[in-house]
């Protein structure tokens, strides 16, 4: 590949017979992927800098900032960044201002201290708009962009994104500024599993980067091909993205992005079970990015190491990286990286055969799923509420538009009355026409927003996909529930808990659109499953919840076995595939009387949920159920809490256990344990 003009490593006597501002500019691009040699070629200008232009020292002190960051020098980096802010204030130059404040968060960023630099990015961007440098513009709103992503709020990054773009555009804009915002829009798509406006950003971005004759800028239009490819299910492509990729950054001496790219690699062998290669690989990244000390790389091959480690049952070893890796990510707030890392461990650790660590985690991953969960529906009923209160405004607007040209024909009616009285019964009648009109207008216009009304407050209770209750809608309903009232020891309430049996794999194999294919089908099964009486909700997530007000005693652990055979008696055809679905679930009768003393129902669905994770542990397509408990005065519910299997073969809780499979199996219960009551006995007794 021929080396371009104004990107990466342009040879010496170029730099020289170039202006400043360009040689410094020059160094930029190199700075980003051979950071050390950007550095020494800017130590070399810096005797220039005497005579030079304040904007032209302002952008030498940033790149030497940028630099030094890069090689891990980040005191030195904060230092020069304070520089040019102070520098910018002196002169009263906002420009300069918001360069110094961008390459702060950067340095911050890399220190960990993300909510600060996500603060202090915003804050830049907004006195770089009132600007007319397009470049920092650009490069402004692409890092708010970026800082919105990682906050996980994606529609306004994809807004930041999408202007970032149209501001580099030709003829406003210049070539690098356009790869640069195209890059991090694709980034964002795949991130958002949007794959096809993914796929196009793609294109485009390859075609404009290819016109640059950059080995650097090319190396990372490829990374971004392989997180695309990697993401939508095609791991050929992704990896002859990475190895083009790897090839370019050596031949550059890249370090720090050669790193990145080893734990790309080290990911795609994970993926194909190849474990041996992916920790060659994973090793070959981590003394890569401790050598660069990029933390974020090095996070991340500490985790790939960790998992192939566990796949290769060096148990101790494995959990060691893995933990490691995951600090970072807490330290940097990266809740959806974090997540992923979770769920991944609990399945490589339960592999492994440590059941109690993948229950810890697959704990720990639910906790923020719930969380993440519970933002994007927070946000997508604000966006709503938004949308039709714009609605309504417009409406109010049009009506007040209405009622003054309504006014002004009354003055110019007044008027004609003085001049011409023969036409006043005809003005008076048009008048009461108009007003006639407007008031029907009105009372329409009042029907339709009470119809929004009612659309909206049945969408602030229903989830979107399943159209199934959803979590607040529950704990509302839980919340004006008596507790008292009065039933008959035979007559029961009961919950059920269920999540998804491997759902992570149906969207990594068929896609994320197949994922909620598999929702909706289980969702259908459960509403034939139970009553119309019967209480189901999108828990979160892959997870239902059911609350059956009336039930009797013996018939609860009958219902286990019908939403597990019901789901998993069902296949999904999608596309040219048939996807078969288990699931696992926790139950109880509701409520729970430990001790004389009914369990609030939060209590008692938390107890479900560890139900649901020993049946997770035990092997799945099982449902663990809560009949009651033995003993209490010998123990409590906090100790019972904080683990539900210890206090079960301590003889403390009474267990039953539901066995998924053929609608014609019966379901089983452990036998080594007296306290546990089987199904068939349970049946008998009542």
């Amino acid at each position: 590949m021929v080396v371009a003009v104004a990107l990466t490593l342009a040879p010496a006597l170029a730099l020289a017979q170039a202006t400043l501002d360009d040689r410094i500019l020059d160094i930029r691009e190199q700075s980003r992927f051979v950071p050390d040699k950007a550095l020494a070629q800017l130590l070399k200008l810096q005797p220039e800098l005497a005579a030079a232009p304040s904007n032209t020292r302002a952008e030498f002190l940033s790149q030497m900032s940028a630099a030094r960051m890069r090689l891990g020098q980040n005191d030195i980096a904060m230092e020069t960044a304070e520089q040019v802010i102070s520098f910018g204030k002196s002169l009263h130059d906002n420009a300069i201002v918001a360069k110094g404040m961008l390459a702060k968060a950067y340095v911050l960023s890399a220190q960990a201290d993300v909510e600060t630099a996500h603060r202090i990015a915003f804050d830049a961007e907004k006195l770089a708009l009132a600007t007319t440098d397009t470049a920092l513009k650009v490069q402004a709103t692409i890092t708010a962009g970026q800082s919105y992503a990682e906050q996980g709020n994606f529609p306004a990054a994809l807004v930041k994104l999408q202007h970032a773009v149209d501001m580099a555009r030709p003829p406003t804009g210049d070539a690098i500024s356009l790869v640069a915002a195209l890059n991090a829009l694709a980034t964002l798509h795949v991130q958002m599993k949007e794959y096809e406006s993914a796929s196009e950003t793609l294109d485009e971005l390859l075609a404009e980067t290819e016109k640059l004759k950059s080995p650097g800028r090319m190396s990372m239009a490829k990374n971004t091909e392989y997180a695309l490819s990697i993401d939508s299910g095609q791991p050929k492509r992704a990896l002859r993205a990475l190895l083009q990729s790897l090839d370019l950054e050596r031949k550059m001496g890249a370090e720090r992005m050669v790193g990145i790219t080893l734990v790309n690699l080290a990911d795609s062998y994970l993926k194909e079970h190849d474990y041996a290669r992916a920790a060659q690989y994973a090793q070959d990244a981590l003394r890569s990015t401790e050598q660069t000390k990029d933390k974020s790389a090095e996070a991340t091959a500490r985790i790939n190491l960790g998992q192939a480690y566990l796949g290769m049952g060096r148990l101790a070893e494995g959990k060691k990286h893995y933990e490691a890796g995951m600090t970072r990510y807490e330290q940097e707030n990266n809740r959806p990286d974090l997540q992923a890392a979770l769920r991944e461990y609990g399945e490589a650790l339960e592999r492994a055969g440590d059941l109690a660590g993948a229950v810890s985690a697959y704990h720990r991953e639910r906790a923020i799923s719930n969380e993440l969960f519970e933002k994007r529906r927070q946000q997508a009923m604000l966006e709503l509420q938004e949308k039709y209160e714009t609605e309504k405004k417009q409406r109010q607007i049009e009506l007040l538009s209405r009622e003054n040209q309504v006014k002004g024909t009354e003055i110019d009616n007044r008027r004609l009355q003085q001049r011409v009285w023969w036409l006043l019964a005809l003005v008076f009648a048009l008048a009461a026409a108009v007003v006639g009109l407007l008031y029907r207008k009105v009372r329409h216009t009042n029907a339709q927003l009470e119809v929004k009304n009612l659309e909206l407050k049945a969408q602030s209770t229903l989830d979107p996909l399943t159209s199934l209750y959803n979590r607040r809608h529950f704990q509302e309903f839980m919340r004006g529930l008596n507790m008292q009232e009065k039933r008959s020891d035979d007559i029961v309430g009961a919950l059920f808990l269920l999540d998804v049996d491997h759902f992570k794999h149906i969207n990594d194999n068929y896609g994320h659109a197949a994922g909620d294919a598999v929702l909706k089908m289980i969702a259908e099964n459960l509403r034939i499953a139970l009553r119309e009486t019967d209480m189901i909700v999108r828990w979160g997530g892959e997870e239902f919840l059911a609350f059956l007000p009336a039930i009797p005693r013996h018939g609860v652990d009958e219902v286990a076995r019908r939403i597990l055979t019901g789901i998993s008696s069902q296949s999904l055809k999608y596309q040219e595939h048939q996807i078969s679905v288990n699931v696992s679930v926790g139950f109880s009768p509701f409520p729970l009387v430990p001790g004389g003393e009914p369990l609030p129902w939060e209590r008692a669905v938390n107890l479900v949920d560890m139900a649901l994770y020993l049946a997770k542990a035990h092997g799945r397509n099982r449902a663990y159920g809560v009949r009651g408990f033995s003993n209490f005065h010998l123990t409590s519910m906090e100790v019972i809490e904080q683990d539900l299997e210890r206090a079960w073969r301590g003889g403390f809780v009474d267990l039953s256990v539901v066995l998924g499979g053929d609608p014609g199996t019966h379901p089983t219960t452990p036998t080594e344990h007296t306290n546990v009551v089987s199904i068939k006995q349970a049946t008998q007794k009542h």
